[in-house]
């Protein structure tokens, strides 16, 4: 028993080292090998052989990585406050880079993209941020993604979530919306009298140029007021050429009686 624990010891260190120095990395991720202290390398997916004690390997997701940037106090461009916060979805390109060019690019990549998102949404108005959401987006991740490409992160898309907003202004932009639709529906009355008007115009036109025209519209006013329920008095103003007829049969009436 004495002789066979000697010759135990030395299988159990040998297993040990042969343990830790087996690696397996999934489809979705890659090794970054040093080797002393250099770069080596970059290795899988599969199994991986690391010298213990010579060799070290930092794991690299390349999946697309989900990032929520806290919520930002953002001052606009017409001095309003609000608070804005955004997620970002990035991805390791380079695993190389990602290791070696920066410390944690989780945690750089965030850091910038709140800074970024603060310095382009004070250049809009409030109107802009709440309209343009697309475009504001879109420049955030040009930005994002040309400053990270140096340490191998492809910004694949930025999404403003929420511009919060204090009551006082809710209750300003509220009185604004419905003065806009106050403005449109004089906007549009006005539209319509113009309109009408301009018809009435080549209506009177019409009816000027035919003489038969005018006394057809009073028998259709005429037979409309027949056939409503409508009790109170009209005041129904006759053509002047009724007048004058009856003008000139008064005349040749008194004169017949001289």
């Amino acid at each position: 028993m004495e002789q066979f624990i000697p010759y135990v010891a030395p299988t159990v260190v040998l297993l040990l080292i042969l343990a830790s120095a087996i690696k397996i990395l999934p489809e979705y991720q890659r090794g970054v090998v040093f080797f002393l202290g250099r770069f080596q390398g970059v290795k899988g997916p599969g199994l991986i052989i690391i010298i213990p004690g010579i060799q070290q390997m930092t794991r690299v997701d390349l999946r697309v990585i989900t990032l929520d940037v806290p919520g930002q106090d953002v001052i606009s461009k017409d001095n309003v406050t609000v608070k804005v916060n955004a997620v970002i979805y990035f991805r390791v390109v380079d695993p190389e880079r990602a290791i070696i060019r920066v410390e944690d690019f989780g945690s750089a990549t965030s850091q910038l993209a709140q800074t970024t998102l603060r310095s382009v949404l004070g250049k809009h108005d409030l109107d802009e941020m709440l309209s343009e959401r697309d475009k504001l987006n879109a420049d955030i991740q040009e930005i994002l993604d040309s400053q990270t490409e140096d340490w191998g992160i492809k910004v694949a898309n930025v999404e403003i979530k929420h511009v919060d907003l204090n009551e006082s202004m809710i209750r300003a932009i509220a009185r604004q919306a419905e003065a806009e639709r106050e403005r449109r529906a004089k906007v549009i009355h006005a539209e319509g009298e113009l309109q009408a008007s301009k018809k009435l115009v080549e209506a009177a036109e019409v009816m000027a140029k035919e003489s038969g025209s005018m006394q057809l519209r009073y028998l259709q006013t005429l037979s409309d007021m027949s056939t409503s329920n409508n009790s109170s008095m009209i005041v129904f103003p006759l053509p002047m050429e009724f007048m004058e007829t009856f003008g000139a049969a008064r005349e040749s009436k008194s004169k017949s009686k001289s």
